[in-house]
């Protein structure tokens, strides 16, 4: 994505980015994170242990470690990632609507309902994210940025321009992001519903994005 002064800016992982080191480095990174994805998906956050996640991604305990020094780093990484690739999605995809609200809900409410489809998998990486202190802020950077760059996307219907993207973007895009995300833990933890979830989004979306 681009800062308002026209410079790009990487959504690059944290200390073990995927920029960084030899391919085979990168590789066992990415298996490490399928099988943070896929002991997510059967048994939710109780089932990504990490001596698990070592057997399962075929890594020695220590290597694992040296990744990721805890499994709330882990699962962070796991949520940066799934923000990551549904920023990418959003590149080759159209997004409906005349106003910036339109297409900021449309795009929220599409993520929102895609991890409540998938239930144990969002439970285990929103607790992460919940749960993640000052020692995550790498982590938690990274899944900021991946929200800021989907909700600038829609709010311009597409790949923000160069240059295109002005300060009152970025800080409403960070706004929308932490509300959304709120309202997914209210949702995780059971203090709303679905339903609810979605409304509240709505009107906060059409609170701060008066077109």
């Amino acid at each position: 994505m681009f800062t308002p002064g026209g410079h790009s800016v990487s959504i690059a992982n944290s200390a073990t980015s995927e920029d960084l080191g030899s391919a085979a480095q990168r590789e066992r990174r990415k298996r490490i994170l399928d099988a943070t994805y896929e002991l997510a998906k059967s048994g939710g956050f109780d089932a990504v242990q990490m001596r698990a996640v070592a057997e399962q991604a075929d890594v020695a305990l220590g290597t694992l470690y040296r990744y990721f020094p805890s499994k709330i780093h882990l699962l962070v990484s796991a949520l940066g990632r799934q923000f990551d690739e549904a920023s990418v999605r959003l590149n080759d995809r159209e997004i409906p609507g005349d106003t910036q609200a339109d297409r900021v809900l449309y795009v929220l409410k599409r993520m929102a309902r895609g991890m409540q489809g998938d239930p144990k998998l969002t439970e285990a990486l929103t607790r992460a994210f919940m749960f993640a202190d000052s020692s995550v802020a790498n982590e938690i950077h990274v899944v900021g940025m991946a929200m800021t760059s989907i909700v600038t996307h829609a709010m311009h219907g597409g790949v923000p321009a160069e240059g295109a993207l002005t300060d009152q973007d970025v800080a409403v895009a960070r706004v929308l992001g932490d509300v959304w995300l709120s309202a997914l833990v209210a949702w995780v933890t059971g203090r709303s519903t679905a339903a609810e979830t979605a409304a509240h989004m709505e009107t906060a979306v059409h609170l701060i994005l008066r077109d």
